[in-house]
This record gives C-alpha cells, structure tokens and sequence, in this order.
C-alpha cells in the first residue's frame, strides 16, 4: 500500500551507519521510456536500495556457503545441512532481487567490489579464520539481522513509492531471513 513519502532517517534502528550509498547505479538504455507509475528518481532510490539489500544478501550466502564447507565439532551434521538448505534458498533467491532492479531500469551490482563497498556485513577472513561453529552460528545471526535491517529500510523507500512488487518481494524476504536468524539463535541458547 503505497504511503506519502515522510522525511529519512540516516541511522538503522541500532544506530549504526548505513552501508555505502549504490554510487554510480547506471539506467539501463533510456529509462526516460520506463513509465511503470513510479517516478523516475523513486526507481532511482528503490534501485540504489535493492544494491545494498543484495550485496548483503550477497554477503551472507557466500558466508553460509563458506560455514557449510568448514563446519566441524559436534554439531558438524546438523549445521552442515542447515546451513546447505539456507544458501540452496539464498542463492536461488539473489536471482529475484536483481531482476526486480534491472525491471525498475537500473543495472545491478555483480562484481566483489561492488559488493564489499555496498555491503552493510562486515567481511571475514576465508579458510585462515575459521571460527568454531558457535562462531559460525554468531556470524549467520548477525548477517541475517543485517540483511532484515537493510530489507526494511529499502521496503519503506518502496512503499512510499508505491512499488508493490518490491514490498512484496522484500516482505517474502523478511519473513525468511527473520526465520534463519531465530533458528540460529535458537542454537546457542
């Protein structure tokens, strides 16, 4: 339901900074020929959003995949599995994200540095750094909580633009990301 714009905020509900703004987003050909009912600069807005949201999407499936390849201890089984279900959906979902920008007339960020200046997850050492797998499960907490944080901040650019299949399609994303991070928490408590 598209709402009336109200003024922005430049802090998460932690208080932390946001990621990086999507600088340099390029339209896709003319985007003066997209007249989908969502003003040129709210696409604009929503598009820039949508990189952030899928750098850390982007971000916490390659952390996910990395975990289920290295887990190891008592819970090697169970988190093996868990974790393989987890980035089997967080990949298959990055496909829907990027699509929805390239629909709003903007290319997508799809470069390792686009993504690590974009992404609101602070990046971990590979295969040196390995944490235990509490560590692992703290780390996937974390990032799906940012990854919720980001969601919700685009959705609300999205809704008082009135571009229902990005609430939409953030809102599927909520609910699943949410999930995971109670599920994870779960574990350590």
């Amino acid at each position: 339901m598209a709402k009336t714009k109200t003024s922005k905020t430049n802090k998460t509900s932690k208080g932390e900074a946001p990621a990086a703004k999507a600088k340099g987003i390029n339209p896709v050909a003319s985007t003066s020929r997209i007249d989908i009912g969502i003003a040129s600069g709210d696409r604009k807005e929503i598009a820039e959003g949508l990189s952030r949201y899928l750098s850390d999407a982007f971000t916490l499936y390659l952390k996910t995949h990395n975990f289920h390849w290295n887990v190891t201890g008592p819970m090697f089984n169970s988190l093996h599995n868990m974790f393989e279900q987890q980035y089997t959906e967080q990949w298959n979902a990055l496909d829907e994200v990027a699509e929805r920008t390239r629909a709003l007339g903007f290319n997508t960020p799809g470069s390792y540095a686009e993504f690590i200046r974009l992404t609101s997850i602070r990046e971990e050492p590979g295969a040196d750094g390995v944490p235990d797998w509490k560590g692992m499960v703290q780390q996937l907490v974390a990032g799906n909580e940012a990854v919720c944080r980001t969601a919700r901040a685009v959705l609300k650019t999205a809704d008082d633009a009135g571009d229902d299949p990005t609430v939409d399609l953030l809102t599927q994303r909520l609910q699943t990301h949410e999930k995971y991070a109670w599920m994870l928490r779960s574990l350590l408590e």
